[in-house]
């Protein structure tokens, strides 16, 4: 994929952090090449994370995040470190600027605490170098790789690059979609329902990413609607090696696809690739134990236009009534507005993530674990729900 077609979710999210007037929003534009932020001789002139999708070598397509000022006026501690706890949950790496005049001070040393607590691998810009400052000294005892810059004079900006470059390529390898399931000459079905929900015009992401992973290794990808998925099997000379269905299909498909067929989910798949996968299916259960009352939170990770037939929205929820027999208080999040509290609930189900880091979709796992809430996703619950959870993950090894 060229640096424009590589989804948000797929890109190295780099997050800026830093005190007012520490040169944060200078620095992202020397880096980036770029005026991403606004630079003003006024502090604290970011008040919203900027997010900009980009290409910094020798990393290749990464999100760079510019943040608030952490010591902004006005804005109490405990939302400060809140919100940087929010920006963290999507970093691969953090990059906190210092003012070398001024050295660290409390909030950097907060910030460094939080980068620690979230296991983010990180880079300190010592900045300001062309000024006199205080040396670095112990400081870097505090872990991380230091670079001493100057973002208006330029100097060690590519050394600060080639550092963020270096944590970024130590990110834990990610899971392949499905090119470890299909191999160079074989045949995997895609099950893509073109109704009121789909987008005009395309297909989405996670079939899109699908359908390229095949393609990178020689695999053939055989599109077709679930109306005509029984003509398309039987066209083939051979079964294919996997089928694999946007999870709404998922029990019509079931009934078409022969038993000794592989049959998934692109969500399913979603959510191997994000390391979701095991976890979802531990918390699936939790649908049966769910009680008249009970709130469950569907979380969707984008922000699309939502149509009459949305999955999240409608088929979801009816499908949970259904299943359950019970009176169920269903609410739903979506884009990054994931709650800190979900002790409320006795269920998150969250979407497969595309749209999402798989940091940031760990991250949320990780949250809802911590607070003791079963969290599974769409195609696992709907399988599950369908009763077909077994054979949609055995292809998986599960």
């Amino acid at each position: 994929m060229g640096m424009n077609e590589t989804p948000s979710g797929e890109r190295v999210q780099i997050g800026f952090f830093g005190m007012r007037n520490a040169g944060k929003s200078s620095l992202v534009n020397a880096v980036t090449g770029q005026d991403l932020s606004v630079v003003s001789e006024v502090r604290g002139t970011t008040t919203d994370p900027v997010r900009k999708a980009m290409e910094i070598l020798p990393l290749g397509p990464v999100v760079v995040i510019d943040t608030p000022g952490f010591d902004d006026e006005g804005d109490l501690g405990e939302q400060r470190v809140r919100k940087a706890r929010e920006v963290l949950a999507t970093c691969d790496v953090a990059v906190l600027v210092v003012d070398g005049q001024r050295g660290l001070g409390k909030g950097d040393r907060t910030l460094l605490g939080l980068f620690s607590e979230r296991e983010v691998p990180f880079v300190v810009a010592w900045n300001k170098a062309d000024l006199p400052n205080t040396e670095m000294g112990q400081a870097a005892e505090k872990g991380g790789v230091w670079v001493s810059v100057s973002a208006t004079e330029g100097t060690g900006v590519w050394q600060l690059k080639e550092a963020i470059a270096r944590l970024g390529a130590d990110r834990r390898p990610q899971t392949p979609l499905v090119s470890d399931l299909v191999g160079a000459g074989e045949v995997a079905v895609l099950v893509i329902p073109i109704d009121s929900s789909a987008p005009k015009g395309r297909i989405i992401l996670p079939q899109q990413q699908v359908l390229r992973d095949l393609l990178d290794v020689g695999a053939m990808g055989l599109c077709v609607r679930e109306t005509e998925l029984e003509g398309a099997l039987a066209g083939l000379a051979r079964p294919p090696k996997l089928v694999i269905t946007d999870s709404q299909a998922f029990a019509q498909v079931a009934r078409i696809v022969p038993e000794e067929v592989p049959l998934t989910s692109f969500s399913i798949l979603m959510a191997r690739r994000k390391g979701l996968l095991e976890t979802a299916v531990r918390g699936v259960r939790a649908i049966d134990a769910l009680r008249d009352g009970d709130r469950v939170l569907i979380s969707e990770g984008c922000t699309h236009h939502r149509q009459c037939e949305d999955i999240g929205t409608v088929k979801i929820p009816h499908w949970l009534r259904e299943a359950t027999g019970r009176d169920l208080s269903i609410e739903t999040s979506s884009g990054r507005g994931f709650p800190d509290d979900l002790t409320p609930y006795a269920l998150v189900i969250h979407c497969g993530g595309c749209m999402l880091s798989e940091r940031e979709v760990m991250s949320r796992m990780h949250h809802a674990a911590a607070q003791g809430v079963p969290i599974t996703n769409y195609g696992i619950a709907i399988a599950h729900m369908k009763g077909i959870l077994a054979r949609s993950i055995a292809v998986l090894g599960m």
